[in-house]
């Protein structure tokens, strides 16, 4: 007999810094709107809850043609970090050679 209830799910934070070669901005940018798209559906379904990109500080009153992208960070919600781990994985960004990934332990809502 299947179970009424679902898995519980915890909330993942990935924390993805570009590698730092003189090539890994050009190649960030060459599949910028492929990671884009890629994460439209996600976000939609609940999946990933937030995401964007990371600035230096300095960045953030920097005209925008000035600002640096550092890397990424995103919020999933999922029942497993190896669901989170193979989503990230699959991402044009890991694959592709642009970031690498650290993820945060997941939590779970307190009632």
């Amino acid at each position: 007999m299947a179970s009424d209830t679902a898995s519980p799910k915890y909330t993942f934070v990935v924390y993805a810094p570009d590698l730092t070669d003189p090539e890994a901005f050009d190649r960030r940018m060459k599949v910028r709107q492929q990671h884009l798209s890629a994460a439209v559906p996600a976000n939609q379904s609940g999946y990933l809850k937030m995401g964007g990109a990371m600035l230096t500080p300095e960045s953030l009153t920097a005209q925008p043609g000035d600002k640096k992208l550092v890397g990424s960070i995103l919020f999933y919600e999922a029942s497993s970090i190896e669901e989170v781990r193979k989503s990230v994985e699959e991402d044009v960004y890991y694959s592709g050679n642009v970031v690498r990934m650290v993820i945060a332990s997941g939590s779970a809502t307190l009632d």
